[in-house]
């Protein structure tokens, strides 16, 4: 039901983007009275599944969810419809209309996609506000990968700033440090304050990291080991073999107690290959199990925890959620574009954690939430912007670029090279399409 309620979500969630980029051509080519052929959900290679007409334009769904089209009339697009081009052109077709006309017709795609995250945005913190965990609430500090132990991060520290500025929200850390290229971290450990350098090293081999593992948690709130119970097993699980049932809570290793569950985690992998004493609180019972453990020392349990930090919430008016939208579709977009950058940095190897579908889907909750929902779809709304504004021949960009050129040096690109940087650029567009994908399939199935 999980993978069912995802794939819905991500339809529909798709579906809305392509429809609001498509709309957003529409527009402007019937502004500026350009004829518009087709406009199509998804795309409709030999047959469609739905399709009706209505003036000049027939509108239709196809059966390839893969994204969506119009198809202006005198325009070298993705149909590759070259008989149209060898006729004389007409005033009604885009090939006739100004080239400042014809830029802002393939804007409006881009333009579309933008304006449409700024609105969720207004309307997800007007209905649900905003809610974070303040950094300042993680008292018993983090619990961090092996990464951050190696530039001297411990279990226990409690991250204050990033290049000596303030950490306001907890879940920001990281996404901060990587984007923002930190330098160093501030830390309170005991009852001082330690400086951590970054090496330059560091992003490279967390998102190597990522890369291979999607769900790793890098960086997460200490739990304390009290509030750890038994939720589910593995299907070969040394604990439930012994006797340990779930909501049953783990008190002691070998008569040893813990206070963190990283500390309890840790005592466990000392005992690979041997006969181990656990004490168990179940109700108010506490009970003595004997359990073998194999050589990667797993209990085959998991857990979940009762501890729940103090969320803050900002709330906002039908007024004031209209900036804080803005600044928030603002902010997210200049995070984005920092992300793309990455790609262009050799060293970061960013090309490695390149996704596709499956990426888009593992992002979106099994169960059915629609602040989760809204909020994705905000965020892939300005990815598909800056990737479709990107100068590649067959992306929005492309066309951009060339008319921008027409509109300097006042020289119209020949047809013929339109239409072959078209098919170079689908090629190259096909080309990612399936990089992002290997990856995926590598990541998700490797």
């Amino acid at each position: 039901m999980e993978i069912f309620i995802k794939i819905v979500q991500v339809v529909l969630s798709l579906s809305i983007l392509v429809l609001c980029h498509e709309f957003g051509h529409f527009l402007f080519a019937k502004l500026f009275k350009t004829r518009v052929e087709k406009f199509y959900l998804f795309f409709d290679p030999w047959f469609s599944l739905f399709k009706f007409k209505k003036g000049e334009t027939e509108y239709g769904v196809g059966w390839l969810p893969l994204g969506g089209y119009v198809k202006i009339a005198g325009m070298i697009d993705e149909s590759m419809d070259t008989e149209q081009m060898k006729q004389p052109p007409k005033p009604w077709e885009f090939r006739s209309k100004p080239a400042w006309q014809r830029l802002l017709i393939m804007l409006g795609g881009v333009t579309l996609n933008i304006l449409l995250a700024f609105a969720i945005y207004i309307c997800v913190l007007f209905t649900w506000g905003d809610t974070y965990l303040p950094a300042k609430n993680v008292e018993n500090g983090v619990v961090c990968d092996t990464l951050f132990h190696r530039i001297g991060l411990q279990n226990g520290d409690v991250i204050l700033s990033l290049d000596s500025v303030k950490v306001e929200k907890f879940y920001d850390i990281l996404p901060n440090l990587l984007l923002n290229r930190s330098q160093s971290i501030q830390v309170k450990r005991a009852n001082r304050t330690v400086n951590l350098p970054v090496p330059e090293t560091f992003l490279a081999e967390v998102l190597a990291l990522t890369a291979r593992d999607p769900e790793i948690r890098l960086l997460a709130p200490r739990r304390l080991q009290d509030s750890m119970y038994v939720t589910d097993f593995a299907d070969y699980s040394p604990a439930y073999d012994a006797g340990i049932r779930q909501k049953d809570r783990i008190l002691t290793i070998n008569g040893e107690t813990f206070r963190f569950y990283d500390q309890f985690s840790d005592a466990l992998s000392g005992y690979r290959d041997q006969k181990i004493e656990m004490s168990v609180l179940r109700g108010r019972d506490t009970l003595l199990f004997p359990v073998q453990l194999e050589h990667d020392a797993r209990l085959g349990i998991a857990f979940a925890s009762t501890e729940r930090w103090q969320l803050a919430t900002i709330r906002y008016s039908l007024l004031e959620s209209i900036p804080a939208g803005v600044r928030k579709g603002i902010g997210q977009l200049g995070g984005y574009l920092k992300q793309f950058k990455l790609l262009f940095t050799p060293k970061s190897e960013a090309y490695k954690s390149v996704g596709g579908i499956l990426m888009i889907g593992s992002v979106f909750s099994g169960t059915w939430n629609w602040q989760l929902f809204w909020e994705l779809t905000a965020l892939i709304s300005i990815m598909l912007a800056v990737v479709n504004i990107l100068p590649i021949p067959a992306l929005d960009g492309g066309h951009v670029l060339f008319l921008l050129y027409e509109i300097v040096t006042g020289r119209k690109p020949e047809e013929k090279f339109l239409e072959y940087a078209q098919m170079m650029g689908m090629l190259l567009i096909l080309g990612l399409f399936l990089l992002a994908n290997i990856n995926d399939i590598f990541r998700f199935f490797g």
